[in-house]
């Protein structure tokens, strides 16, 4: 029941407002600043309190409160959004002359032949928007879009934690920011490479995917993109405007908005803008983020009014942009590329060529359905583009210039590199290799089985792993359980009791749970919570490895997605060989078929979800299958309970929003064990 503003004490109050402000601080800390002073545990914690409060007195949530970062519904459509003063274009220079020839109109238009001070900003590959703050609250985001008129994308850029909801440090009465959003190359390539795992096809580039995600009607989808925010320049202010752009850059860094000092430069001249142009231009590639250019600007504002605009573009800033980043080659060839998770993807191998002042030689053509697209043949001459992913990519054919011996580029029906057969699934984009110790992939397979929830190997981390491979003592799983203690005196480092200790630990795995086994083989598609459902079906791996896709199917949480690559993974020669070997080794979990040891969930589904306290979310399924009901991790119109811990998130809102009853990790407790937890 919502309480009434008067009826919330003092004291909640006070408390409310101490959590936004901690809040706000540490989010600024943490994601402008780069300097957070607590752990994500703890700032979790604050959060989780702020929440709790707000859930038992809704009237203390406002739009700048931390928690309605991402609190909005889907939107039908973007509205209209009127900016206070023009988004102007910049006028784009290409050569140093062009510098040159800016700051003598410069000179000539105010009549003076003083040298004229610049700033010198990196232009970043982003997407203009535009942030209103009143009183210091974010009131509007919106697009440029003609420059008179944008798109309100408010809630979306909510979303992006380095922008603020409330400013701090003098702010003005009111002040529209103009900004740059863009994503880090490295979050750009994570997102990629998950693409690529999961078969989707990657993003083209950084820019392409952060003008996406800003356009998406559900904020929450938003918030799940790695955006980030510069702040470079001002539209209408109400209050006191400083007398430099320098100035006013420091004045938003001050009020709490993200700028881009480090890389923004003072000049007192055009030759020494010139001469930051040529060290940016050198230190691009060390960049984390995409830039395109330098924009230059005259720094003094006075001399910014008096030399005004004209239709489009103002007189006294230019962007002057890098040599392209896309450059003409020949495909001479087609290597095929398998990562760690079985996925082969097709590299051309180009003539080499220079683009954006680096040598290309290869480029990625992404799958099969992008060449077809594309319609490239080996021998074509194709454009090729760097353009923030790991290696560049061919994004265009010159079909002008085929001369009619190129030839077609044929989808792969086997691993290169191990032989086994290729699978590709309906709805996936890329073909996929079935051998578990195919050696493209053994390096991540080797981790992935020695892993906690796998085969639990203590003291085979990363590093050993690497080792093993360096030193050639291992060419599959299998080979982990016949090592001898003088191969592990190899490794660096390495004594007779740490050697001792480790060849203990994987011999004791030998007798880990059949779940385990079954999540170390790293089969697509099935984690921790399918393997104890797969073991709790059929009990032995030979059952599981005579399933079909009708019996599996079947399995109330197992779809098709999950069944074909069950029945893929133990339908592949090389995979029923290794577990022969295995067994051959003593790899020998025990048969775990069991009867459920009571009934009071017989027939029910149940979902975990938020932070458990009394029990982890594994010990939770457990004591579910223990008494005959089944744990789902997705809530839906057959979930009979939803046992809820703090931070509970969407799943707890879907359960509520279907009329799923919602239980505390007390009343799931009592539920098993009625009487004993009194």
């Amino acid at each position: 029941m919502s309480s009434q503003p008067e009826k919330i004490p003092v004291a909640i109050r006070e408390r409310h407002q101490q959590l936004c402000s901690q809040l706000h601080r540490h989010n600024y800390l943490y994601h402008t600043l780069d300097q957070p002073e607590i752990s994500d545990t703890e700032y979790d914690r604050l959060l989780q309190q702020l929440l709790l409060l707000e859930r038992e007195y809704p009237d203390l949530v406002s739009p700048t409160s931390p928690s309605q970062r991402v609190g909005s519904t889907p939107l039908d459509k973007f509205l209209p959004a009127a900016h206070g003063e023009p988004m102007l274009s910049l006028e784009n220079a290409f050569t140093t002359d062009d510098l040159l020839a800016f700051d003598v109109r410069i000179k000539r238009f105010l009549g003076t032949a003083v040298e004229i001070e610049y700033l010198c900003e990196p232009k970043l590959d982003g997407v203009a928007v535009a942030l209103t703050y009143e009183k210091g609250k974010l009131i509007r985001g919106a697009t440029r879009g003609d420059g008179t008129t944008g798109e309100d994308i408010t809630q979306n850029v909510r979303t992006i934690r380095n922008v603020p909801l409330q400013l701090h440090n003098d702010f003005p009465e009111l002040v529209e920011v103009r900004a740059e959003v863009y994503i880090h190359l490295d979050d750009f390539r994570r997102l990629n490479q998950l693409r690529r795992e999961n078969g989707e096809s990657p993003f083209a580039n950084p820019r392409n995917l952060a003008a996406g995600s800003l356009r998406q009607l559900d904020p929450r989808l938003t918030a799940e993109r790695p955006l980030k925010i510069s702040c470079y320049g001002i539209g209408r202010l109400i209050g006191q405007a400083p007398q430099t752009h320098q100035q006013l850059l420091e004045n938003l860094t001050r009020w709490g908005l993200q700028v881009n000092l480090a890389e923004t430069h003072c000049a007192a001249n055009i030759n020494v803008a010139i001469h930051q142009y040529q060290q940016l231009l050198e230190r691009r590639e060390q960049l984390t983020y995409e830039i395109d250019g330098m924009v230059v600007k005259v720094n003094h504002r006075d001399l910014q009014e008096e030399l005004g605009v004209k239709s489009r573009t103002p007189r006294w800033a230019i962007a002057c942009k890098f040599p392209p980043r896309q450059a003409e080659t020949v495909l001479e060839s087609v290597r095929l590329q398998v990562g760690r998770t079985g996925a082969v993807t097709p590299v051309a191998n180009l003539a080499s060529v220079n683009v954006g002042g680096v040598n290309v030689s290869s480029a990625s053509l992404h799958n099969w359905d992008e060449i077809e697209r594309l319609d490239v043949h080996i021998g074509d001459t194709v454009i090729v583009e760097r353009a923030g992913d790991v290696i560049p990519a061919v994004v265009r054919v010159v079909k002008d210039k085929r001369t009619g011996t190129e030839q077609a580029i044929p989808r792969p029906s086997h691993c290169p590199v191990c032989s086994s057969p290729l699978m590709q699934e309906v709805d996936e984009v890329v073909p996929r290799c079935q051998g578990i110790d195919c050696p493209a992939r053994l390096k991540e397979s080797l981790k992935h089985f020695c892993s906690r929830g796998g085969m639990d190997i203590q003291g085979m981390g990363g590093r050993y792993v690497d080792q093993l491979l360096h030193l050639n003592l291992v060419g599959s799983i299998a080979d982990l359980y016949r090592l001898k203690k003088e191969g592990l005196f190899q490794f660096e480092r390495m004594g007779e009791k740490l050697a001792d200790n480790l060849l203990a630990a994987i011999d004791n795995s030998k007798n880990r749970p059949l779940a385990n086994l079954i999540f170390a083989l790293g089969i697509r598609h099935v984690g921790s919570h399918t393997a104890r459902l797969l073991v709790q079906q059929y009990g032995s791996l030979d059952k599981l490895s005579s399933a079909t896709y009708e019996d599996l199917i079947a399995i109330h949480e197992i779809g098709p997605q999950v069944a074909g690559s069950i029945v893929n993974f133990f339908a592949a020669e090389k995979n029923r060989a290794l577990l022969a070997e295995l067994s051959e080794l003593g790899v020998a979990p025990p048969t775990e078929k069991r009867q459920p040891s009571g009934k009071l969930l017989a027939g029910k589904t149940i979902v975990f979800t938020g932070s458990l306290e009394r029990f982890t979310r594994k010990e939770g399924e457990e004591l579910v299958m223990q008494q005959g009901g089944r744990a789902s991790g997705s809530v839906s119109g057959k979930t009979d309970y939803v046992v809820a811990g703090p931070g509970a998130g969407s799943k707890l809102d879907k359960a509520r929003a279907l009329g799923v009853t919602v239980l505390s990790e007390d009343e799931f407790l009592e539920l098993i064990t009625p009487g004993e937890n009194q």
